[in-house]
């Protein structure tokens, strides 16, 4: 396969609300928005379908919320309104970059997103559009991961990849623990049965049954993107029969 053609033509790639705080880890760094904006600029120019799911955890997290006694359903409510802020804020540096963007909402907000159909999805992506899905799934008690795999069994994408800080899966914290082993492969089985938190188990259990690999790759380096959709080996690579 040509350099210069990507290995997966349909791409769900996840992205934590975090990543858009760089070092500040809360709210929206400018400058990190703009340099992934640019990776996934390339990556789509490559030839990828690309839709994209952003977490809200630099803005607010449901379920810390409720550790401290608010309603879980509410504040999953407003992680989810976080997600759609966030959302909005990459379209915005996508398409400052040419990229054409459409946001669809799982919660209908009709005066700043597209209400989520399926078939528009799909649409959307065949034209060369990148597609943001905002709002979860729409309801509360699931996380951006599980709303990841479900859109991205939906849409009929190749593969869920999952932007993160670190390089890989690691058999413990790489950061606490100096023996700690990077997986270059790994099955849904071991991801659960080891409970190694690539995501949470509903996400890796949908992905199991619908045949979607995973990649876990560093997103804060230049580049990743566009390498990862070309398929060269970084971060880890969970699915079966690999």
């Amino acid at each position: 396969m040509s350099a210069n053609l990507p290995k997966y033509s349909r791409v769900l790639l996840k992205l934590s609300g975090e990543s858009l705080a760089g070092s500040a880890e809360t709210g929206i760094e400018p400058s990190v928005l703009a340099r992934l904006a640019e990776d996934i600029h390339d990556a789509v120019r490559a030839g990828c379908q690309l839709g994209i799911v952003v977490g809200g955890g630099n803005i607010f997290r449901g379920l810390k919320a409720a550790e401290v006694g608010m309603d879980r359903a509410t504040g999953d409510y407003m992680g989810m309104l976080a997600t759609v802020l966030n959302s909005l804020a990459l379209q915005d540096a996508l398409e400052q970059r040419g990229l054409p963007t459409r946001v669809l909402s799982a919660l209908e907000i009709k005066e700043v997103a597209e209400s989520y159909i399926r078939r528009r999805a799909v649409r959307h992506l065949e034209k060369g559009r990148v597609v943001i899905f905002a709002a979860g799934t729409g309801n509360p008690f699931f996380t951006t991961d599980t709303a990841a795999c479900l859109r991205a069994a939906e849409v009929g994408a190749s593969i869920v990849m999952k932007g993160t800080r670190v390089d890989g899966v690691y058999s413990a914290d790489p950061e606490r623990d100096s023996s700690a082993v990077r997986y270059q492969k790994l099955s849904y089985m071991k991801v659960l049965s080891d409970d190694l938190r690539v995501m949470d188990a509903t996400a890796v259990s949908l992905c199991k049954e619908n045949g979607l690999p995973i990649l876990v790759f560093d997103v804060t380096k230049p580049g990743s993107i566009l390498r990862a959709v070309q398929g060269e080996a970084i971060g880890t690579l969970v699915g079966d029969d690999l």
